[in-house]
């Protein structure tokens, strides 16, 4: 039987909003991917973010656009020389594994030498932006969870960071301003985040503006998110920073992603594991790389009133992998 490639929009309505400096979202809108040959149907996911130009609509007509070539066969290889990085190929490509692990009988753990059977792995659990007591009182519910990522912006941080701290002493934590900051206001807070034993600062200045992190030393390591997309943008990443995170929405796919982890890891960066809000058919692929990250964060499919079935399930900031069978295997 011939190749044949569905695409379509799906929305997930959240349990609750989720506010960061750039808004608030009330739904997951994601793109899915649909591959069927011969009988077997291989499934993947994209996110588009404004941030970098997407929309459901735009992610839609570029997978549109290459559905000949898709249709005709094309590997995961010819994807990435033919479609940009992005949520598009994010899903195109997660669809492609997923269809050649189910065609070949294999599983993405034996292919990517993951540990078998697939541990549950420590997730951040984010502390959305809000007011210091509504932050103080989503962190005290999340105090049992071992790592936390609280979203800030410009407006008082420190206050936010006191805030969630008193209420997660235990916890371990990543501030993430969502590139709000200036390099004033990192060097200003470098002593209170050390006194509030923070782990990792993650992209405190615009991605146009890291430049003023060249020589820069952080007490606190800072990764690169919204600065860093494909391996390719490493050659130009100030040595301020010391860990990269990777997300299969912006690298487009689990194959890019694996690329740049190993760039990365040659470099002698850190590597976390990001997701935007999505399902666990996000997630699934993503696994692959965080598995060996050395911060995960990958809860986006706990803030969706309801997952697809079969997916990830979280507990007291443990994600325990997909039912099996749910992609790629796992």
């Amino acid at each position: 039987m011939p190749r044949v490639l569905s695409v379509f929009a799906e929305t997930f309505p959240l349990h609750s909003p989720f506010r960061i400096s750039r808004g608030t979202k009330t739904a997951a809108e994601v793109v899915t991917v649909m591959i069927s040959e011969d009988g077997v149907i291989g499934r993947g996911e994209g996110v588009p973010y404004p941030r970098y130009g997407e929309s459901v609509d735009s992610a839609i007509a570029v997978i549109e656009g290459l559905r000949s070539a898709i249709e005709r066969g094309a590997d995961r290889h010819e994807i990435m020389q033919s479609m940009p990085a992005g949520s598009a190929r994010n899903a195109v490509d997660c669809a492609l594994w997923d269809l050649e692990l189910r065609q070949g009988g294999g599983d993405v753990a034996a292919a990517l030498d993951l540990p078998v059977p697939l541990a549950p792995i420590v997730t951040a659990m984010t502390v959305g932006l809000d007011t210091a007591e509504n932050m103080a009182r989503a962190a005290a519910a999340l105090a049992a969870a071992p790592l936390l990522k609280v979203k800030v912006d410009r407006r008082d941080p420190a206050s936010l960071m006191r805030a969630v701290r008193a209420a997660a002493p235990k916890a371990r934590m990543i501030v993430d301003p969502n590139e709000s900051w200036t390099i004033d206001e990192v060097r200003d807070l470098q002593q209170l985040m050390i006194e509030l034993k923070i782990d990792l600062l993650e992209q405190p200045l615009p991605a146009d503006a890291d430049c003023d992190l060249v020589g820069f030393r952080s007490a606190i390591p800072i990764a690169a998110d919204e600065a860093v997309h494909v391996a390719t943008d490493l050659d130009a990443l100030p040595d301020g920073y010391g860990v990269v995170n990777i997300k299969l929405d912006k690298t487009g796919g689990l194959t890019a992603a694996l690329e740049l982890a190993a760039a990365a890891r040659q470099r002698g960066l850190g590597v976390m594991t990001g997701c935007m809000i999505c399902s666990s058919l996000s997630i699934a692929p993503a696994w692959a790389v965080a598995a060996k990250s050395d911060f995960v964060d990958l809860d986006g499919p706990l803030w969706l009133a309801e997952d697809r079935s079969g997916g990830v399930r979280g507990a007291n900031g443990l994600l325990s992998p997909p039912q099996p069978g749910f992609w790629g295997g796992i």
